[in-house]
C-alpha cells in the first residue's frame, strides 16, 4: 500500500511508490485520488506498468491518494477484488485498501448480511467499509475507530475520504506500516523503501493498535485500542520485504545477512561454493559465505521479467514460473559441491527445480540451507499459507523432504536462531516477531 496527502501530483507519486512495492503483489494495482470532493479511480489486473500510463495518471487529479498492489490471500484474484475499493454514499465517499487478512471476516460478513448489507467483493476491505457505514457515531474518525475494534487478524488499513487520509495498524503490529514526510505533505507506505524514490524521509512507524489521521491541519495519532507488544511477521524479514527497507528500525538486508551467518553456525557443511536463490535469498547466502569462509558465487541467473513464484495465485502458475525464472551457470557450478541458500520451503516447487538445474549443470553435490525454520503451520494474517496440506514440513520430516527433493543434505535455521539473528525485541524483552507459521503460537489467540 502507498498513500499520500498534500502533493499536487498525488497519482504520479503513488505510481512511483507502488513500483517500489511491486514485489508485494503482482495480480493487480489501483490508485484512487480526491479533488473537489470527487473520487477518481483507476485499477486493473496485472503489473503496475500494465495498468497505468501517463495519460491515465494525468486524469487522476488531486493532492491526496491511496494505492495498492494486489496479492490475494483471501477471496480470489478477480478484477472486482483489485483495490482500493471505492464506496459512494449521500453522506460522502470513501476509498479503502489493506494489507493482511482478517480472521473474523466471514463472521462479520455473515452478521452484516443478516442485517441487510450487500457485499460486492470478497475483500476484507469491504468488511471494514460496511462496519464504518453501520456505525452510529457522528464523527467519521470515531466510526473508523469503532469499526477497527471489531477486527481480529493481521492488517494495515488505509481509508481515504474527501478531507482525510487515515492509516491503521492491527493491535499486534503484524503487518508493516510507516509514515514519511514530504516538503508539502505526508506519505504512508507498507515499506520504507518507497520513501526514497519519492524524496520522502521516514518519520515513524505506525504503532500496534494505532490510527494516523492526516488532514488539512497536519498529522496526529490516536489509539483505537491499547496495542500490545509488536509481533511483526517474521516472513517480512525472511522473504517478503525488500532488502533496502527498514522494519522496526532494522534493515532487512542486514537482518538476512545475520540469518545466513547464524545458519552457517548451526548447519556447517564441507563445500566449494555458496549460491543464493535470487533475489530474496542473496543476502542470507552472503552471510552464510562470510561466516563459513566458503566463496559466494553467482550460480543462478534470474529472468527478471518473471514474477515471484511464491505469491502466484495457483500451483500451476508457480510451477510454470519456476521453469522460466531461473537458470544455472554451468561455468560456476560444474564439478563443484554447492551450498544453495534459500529463504524457505513452502510447497517445494522452487527448490526442487533448482536442484535439478544445478545437477544438470554438473554440480557434484547440492546441500540446501534454509534461512527460516520449517513452515509447519498455516497463516491467518496475510501470507498465503492457507492449508497444512500444502506445507511440506507439516506432513514430512526433514529426512523425508531431503529424499523427496533430491538433496545431498538439508538444514533449516532454528526458531531460536531466527530470533537471535533478526534481533527484534520489545521493551519488556519479549520477541518482536510473529513466528506462528514455525511454532503454532498465534498472537491473536493468546
Amino acid at each position: 500500500m502507498f498513500g499520500i496527502y498534500g502533493h499536487s501530483r498525488a497519482a504520479a507519486i503513488c505510481y512511483y511508490g507502488l513500483h517500489c512495492l511491486q514485489h508485494r503483489g503482482q495480480e493487480g494495482a489501483g490508485i484512487v485520488t480526491v479533488q473537489d470532493g470527487e473520487m477518481m479511480v483507476h485499477k486493473g489486473e496485472g503489473l503496475i506498468n500494465e495498468v497505468f500510463n501517463e495519460q491515465i495518471l494525468n486524469s487522476l487529479k488531486g493532492n491526496r491518494a491511496i494505492s495498492h498492489v494486489r496479492y490475494s490471500t483471501g477471496g480470489d484474484g478477480g478484477a472486482e477484488n483489485v483495490e482500493p475499493l471505492v464506496f459512494r454514499a449521500k453522506q460522502g465517499s470513501m476509498a479503502i485498501t489493506h494489507d493482511g487478512s482478517l480472521e473474523n471476516a466471514d463472521e462479520l460478513r455473515d452478521r452484516m448480511e443478516e442485517m441487510g448489507s450487500i457485499f460486492q467483493t470478497n475483500s476484507d476491505s469491504e468488511v471494514l467499509a460496511h462496519l464504518i457505514r453501520r456505525s452510529m457515531h457522528t464523527q467519521f474518525v470515531d466510526k473508523v475507530k469503532e469499526s477497527l475494534r471489531s477486527l481480529v487478524g493481521g492488517f494495515a488499513f488505509m481509508v481515504l475520504t474527501e478531507s482525510q487520509l487515515i492509516a491503521a495498524s492491527d493491535p499486534w503490529g503484524l503487518r508493516p506500516l510507516s509514515v514519511g514526510r514530504l516538503k508539502d505533505g505526508y506519505v504512508v507506505t507498507s515499506e520504507t523503501c518507497a520513501f526514497d524514490i519519492v524524496g520522502a524521509r521516514w518519520v515513524r512507524d505506525v504503532k500496534p493498535g494505532e490510527m494516523i489521521i492526516i488532514d488539512g491541519e497536519g498529522l496526529h495519532a490516536e489509539p483505537f485500542v491499547m496495542g500490545g507488544s509488536k509481533n511483526m511477521c517474521a516472513m517480512e524479514y525472511i522473504y517478503f520485504a525488500r532488502p533496502d527497507s527498514d522494519l522496526n528500525g532494522i534493515n532487512v538486508h542486514t537482518a538476512r545477512k545475520r540469518l545466513g551467518k547464524q545458519l552457517a553456525k548451526e548447519a556447517p557443511v564441507d563445500a566449494d561454493i555458496v549460491v543464493g536463490v535470487p533475489d530474496s535469498s542473496i543476502s542470507a547466502a552472503i552471510g552464510y559465505a562470510e561466516q563459513s569462509g566458503i566463496p559466494y558465487e553467482m550460480g543462478l541467473i534470474k529472468n527478471k521479467y518473471v514474477g515471484r513464484t511464491f505469491i502466484q495465485p495457483s500451483q500451476e502458475l508457480r510451477e510454470q514460473g519456476v521453469k522460466m525464472k531461473l537458470s544455472a551457470v554451468r561455468g560456476v557450478v560444474e564439478n563443484k559441491r554447492v551450498v544453495i541458500v534459500d529463504d524457505s520451503i513452502v510447497r517445494g516447487t522452487t527448490i526442487k527445480r533448482i536442484i535439478t538445474l544445478l545437477r544438470e549443470a554438473g554440480a557434484l553435490e547440492v546441500h540446501v540451507r534454509i534461512s527460516s525454520p520449517p513452515l509447519q503451520y498455516t497463516c491467518p494474517y496475510g501470507i498465503d499459507l492457507k492449508t497444512s496440506e500444502e506445507l511440506l514440513a507439516a506432513n514430512h520430516d526433514q529426512e523425508e523432504i531431503r529424499k523427496m527433493l533430491g538433496m545431498d543434505s538439508l538444514a533449516h535455521i532454528s526458531v531460536e536462531g531466527l530470533v537471535k539473528a533478526v534481533g527484534t525485541f520489545n521493551e519488556d524483552g519479549s520477541c518482536g516477531q510473529c513466528r506462528a507459521c514455525f511454532n503454532g503460537s498465534y498472537p491473536t489467540h493468546s
